[in-house]
């Protein structure tokens, strides 16, 4: 039993497979339990399924507190909230793929799920590259600083902008290099089908729904590039970074269902992460300069930040209808507004 014990970036092993071995469980009940069979995830279901997800992440960092000490658990609520927040751009992404494919309701759960075991890799990955270059490069919290900085400025100029799926450089590339049927074939990934060529032999055939999965998985990995230097500005433990970055995803992921037909009620958030960003951003360069600021100082400049932009949000749209939905010539359908 030594392996438990064993050091894993600044932790000991059976602590990261704690960690694990929650989020696997999550998971497990989730897709075995409670959507084994595909179906349309109302409001309510949402709802539930994201308090559970999010009473599991509270008492972890309760715990994180409890075991590592007080700044440990500030860090980790604070990644916590920034990257929950970021994370609503993504849901308005996520609603715009599969308005643009005409992804099924019952479906749709199925899409994310799988989408979130990518996460899980890709997050992993992106975050272990990022303690390695923080602990051999101390220079690189400037770039982190600066990017975040040249970030939120970018961002509070282009709140409207809406991404165009139709020229998303993954889905042409997915495009010319895959078979891919025409039709939605139930909660299929992959088909096979006989090839073109007349030989009658069957070739494997991608459907709407993979490229639907793929570019669920390419804006996450567009996003983790503000969401990640944002959570190593705050702490450079990789343990906090992650455990933080992946709660935070799986209760959205949940919350989607619940958020997707309300999303355009939230526009002046989006005001208020630029304004969370430059914090941060400059935050990073106070540290590095004048000493650093004190975690509870962060937790709390960014919740207020945050809920004034919540709060902003429902009062000035209070009375704005849901953007329409059209059908463009290819037929797909996609949201307008």
């Amino acid at each position: 039993m030594e392996f438990l014990f064993f050091d894993v970036m600044g932790k000991p092993a059976w602590v990261w497979l704690t960690f694990v071995g929650l989020v696997i469980a999550l998971l497990a009940f989730d897709l075995g339990v409670l959507n084994r069979k595909d179906h349309e995830i109302g409001v309510a279901e949402s709802l539930k399924l994201s308090a559970g997800y999010i009473a599991v992440a509270l008492l972890f960092g309760a715990w994180v507190w409890w075991s590592m000490g007080e700044t440990a658990g500030v860090q980790y609520y604070t990644g916590f909230f920034i990257e929950k927040s970021l994370s609503l751009d993504n849901v308005f992404v996520i609603s715009l793929i599969f308005g643009y494919f005409a992804i099924p309701r019952q479906y749709q759960h199925r899409v994310l799920f799988w989408g979130i075991l990518g996460v899980i890799v890709l997050r992993g990955i992106m975050i272990g590259v990022g303690a390695a270059l923080v602990t051999e490069f101390d220079w690189i919290l400037y770039v982190f600083g600066a990017f975040l900085l040249i970030t939120g400025v970018k961002m509070l100029f282009s709140v409207d902008h809406v991404p165009d799926i139709a020229n998303n450089p993954m889905l042409r590339f997915l495009r010319k290099r895959m078979r891919v049927t025409d039709e939605i074939e139930g909660h299929k990934f992959f088909v096979r089908r006989p090839a073109a060529d007349g030989s009658g032999r069957a070739v494997l055939y991608a459907t709407p729904l993979f490229l639907a999965l793929a570019l669920v998985e390419f804006a996450d990995l567009v996003f983790a590039i503000d969401s990640v230097p944002a959570i190593f500005a705050i702490t450079t433990d990789p343990y906090i970074v992650y455990t933080s970055n992946i709660f935070a995803i799986l209760g959205l992921r949940a919350l989607y269902f619940a958020l997707a037909a309300m999303v355009h009620r939230f526009h002046y958030l989006k005001y208020a992460l630029a304004l969370v960003l430059v914090f941060i951003g400059g935050k990073i360069f106070w540290n590095q300069i004048y000493g650093k600021v004190a975690p509870e100082i962060s937790l709390g400049v960014t919740l207020t930040l945050l809920i004034a932009g919540v709060v902003v949000s429902l009062i000035r749209t209070r009375n704005e209808p849901p953007p329409a939905v059209t059908a463009p010539a290819d037929g797909r359908v996609t949201a307008k507004g």
